[in-house]
């Protein structure tokens, strides 16, 4: 095996042709040649290999080219390229990549009825790393929550819940404000499994009736970023999240 330069599941990956999961299994099924020969997982490959996919020459853009976007989804669209409901999905506004070279990966995903931030980028690698609960990134929520919260619920929900067997917590809930019978609450959670902001207040018979995401690690939503719309990061906050990527 070629001990110099990149695994091959990561360089592919890492151009946005596929997640790294489906890229070691591109590799284990024998569908990906390394200057004519078909490798396997774990296969290393310096900067000038020639690589293919099903016979097809692989177009690789290097860490320079590497975009990263953020995004304002709206209720209503789905984090999924395809849906035989035919709902709107938000890779339906996302710019074409040019060259037709890699592909648009997000940052983690929020549910048909969560609105707010959602980053993506061409680096599937830079994706999978800023999407992992170990870097502890923080996501930030706005809710309006519909019924009375109580003091000592909020503490319990700092504390932690069960969710699943699993301990689930807020590192922080704040008052925002509202009226009637709803209230608006900032909360920061570090993990975000699947609709966990919610599902942690319904352990108190709560709903929440809206749900804005409005900061990912160091990255806010842009306040004049409308929904539907995209926006290149600076270059500081990309740099940031690279540094973050690669870190221990």
């Amino acid at each position: 095996m070629n001990r110099e330069g990149e695994r091959i599941q990561k360089v592919i990956a890492r151009a946005g042709l596929a997640s790294r999961r489906e890229a070691e299994a591109w590799v284990r099924a024998g569908r990906v040649a390394v200057d004519g020969v078909v490798v396997g997982p774990g296969f290393a490959v310096g900067p000038r290999s020639r690589i293919t996919v099903d016979g097809k020459p692989a177009r690789l853009s290097s860490r320079k080219n590497v975009r990263i976007i953020a995004y304002h989804k709206p209720v209503g669209e789905i984090c999924s390229r395809g849906d035989p409901a035919g709902r709107a999905s938000v890779f339906d506004n996302l710019p074409a990549l040019k060259g037709g070279g890699g592909r648009w990966i997000g940052v983690g995903r929020l549910d048909v009825n969560t609105s707010g931030l959602l980053l993506f980028t061409t680096d599937g690698m830079l994706a999978h790393r800023l999407s992992h609960p170990s870097t502890g990134l923080e996501r930030e929520y706005l809710c309006r929550v519909l019924g009375l919260v109580e003091r000592d619920f909020i503490r319990r929900l700092c504390r932690g819940v069960q969710l699943d067997g699993r301990d689930a917590r807020f590192d922080s809930v704040a008052h925002q404000g509202g009226s009637g019978a709803n209230r608006w609450y900032r909360v920061v959670i570090r993990e975000g499994r699947y609709r966990e902001v919610r599902r942690m207040w319904a352990s108190g018979g709560l709903s929440v009736n809206r749900l804005v995401r409005v900061r990912y690690g160091p990255v806010r939503l842009p306040r004049d970023l409308k929904p539907g719309r995209y926006r290149d990061l600076p270059a500081r906050q990309a740099r940031e999240l690279r540094e973050i990527a690669a870190s221990p």
